[in-house]
């Protein structure tokens, strides 16, 4: 899972004050990293975590109308989150007609949980600052 910096270096500010704020960031999110998840950051896949989040179970067709997107993307973005071990998914046929169900793991739900700390954590240092 490739993993970039959050906090891109502004202009103006110095290093130190760089390392500073990034300090800050990671007291504030109780030691959390200050990368985000670029995985979960991505806006389809922040979606498909989020509304697996309050779902117990969610239909293929139920997420790409929840979502606006076309069959390809979201499969796409399903997918990579499948690899990634944050959803599963369930194929079944309900007499000839294709049934695919998706739910968020244990693994998904910490990822989403450790994100939105992080994303708080900035928010909250950011509006200190």
């Amino acid at each position: 899972m490739a993993k970039s910096s959050a906090l891109p270096k502004e202009r103006g500010r110095g290093q130190e004050e760089e390392r500073s704020f990034r300090r800050a960031v990671g007291r504030a999110a109780g030691g959390v990293s200050t990368a985000f998840d670029r995985l979960i950051h991505e806006r389809l896949r922040l979606g498909i975590v989020s509304a697996l989040a309050v779902n117990e179970t969610l239909s293929f067709n139920e997420l790409k109308q929840l979502m606006h997107a076309t069959d390809g993307n979201l499969s796409v973005h399903a997918r990579k989150l499948e690899e990634a071990g944050y959803i599963a998914c369930a194929k079944s046929f309900a007499g000839r007609v294709p049934r695919t169900q998706y739910r968020l793991t244990a693994t998904g739900r910490r990822a989403l949980e450790r994100y939105l700390d992080h994303m708080e954590a900035l928010i909250q240092v950011t509006r200190e600052r």
